[in-house]
């Protein structure tokens, strides 16, 4: 009997070993699918948070993008804006020149001249006219702006009304648009 009982014994060490070793099988395989169900999750977080990154990086590619169509349609107007500046500046000597041959010639008697001159100089003041461009007026006794005007002398005011006024006007300015091309240059009592 002593053999049947350390068989019986070792049979329920067996059965024992075995039992402990399926418990413990059974609640590893319940923590292995916590751990999975874990990494599922931090797996959802992980591409929910890279699909947050891609939308931000999405919006903010967005918003560069309307920023510079805004900005480049801005310098398109102001392009066309001043888009003949070059050439209308280099003709203002020329509206310069009309003006001094206006003044000699309707000091001559021949009044058809004068008034060819003044016809041909009208017109071309027009068609710069229409392209933007704008006398700055300027007279006598105007209050002297520095951002507008340009000093080229003082002199001793003729009156006490012209002191840090304008006295006289040697050339025209003008804007083309909102911007000034040319400085009116004048002469300001001192």
């Amino acid at each position: 009997m002593s053999n049947e009982n350390k068989t019986e014994e070792m049979e329920d060490d067996v059965l024992n070993n075995i039992e402990s070793q399926e418990g413990e099988q059974d609640g590893s395989s319940v923590g292995n699918e916590d751990l999975e169900k874990g990494e599922e999750l931090s797996l959802e977080e992980q591409l929910q948070e890279d699909l947050n990154k891609e939308k931000d990086k999405f919006l903010r590619l967005f918003a560069e993008f309307e920023n510079y169509k805004r900005r480049t349609s801005k310098e398109r107007m102001d392009l066309f804006k001043t888009a003949g500046q070059e050439v209308i500046v280099s003709l203002l000597p020329v509206i310069d020149d009309f003006d001094r041959a206006l003044k000699e010639v309707s000091k001559s008697e021949d009044r058809e001249m004068f008034k060819g001159v003044e016809l041909i100089s009208n017109k071309f003041k027009e068609t710069l006219k229409n392209k933007g461009l704008q006398e700055i007026e300027v007279k006598q006794g105007d209050a002297f702006d520095a951002e507008i005007h340009d000093a080229i002398t003082q002199i001793p005011a003729p009156s006490k009304k012209l002191k840090g006024k304008i006295v006289d006007v040697v050339e025209k300015g003008f804007k083309l648009g909102d911007k000034i091309i040319r400085h009116p240059k004048v002469v300001v009592g001192n």
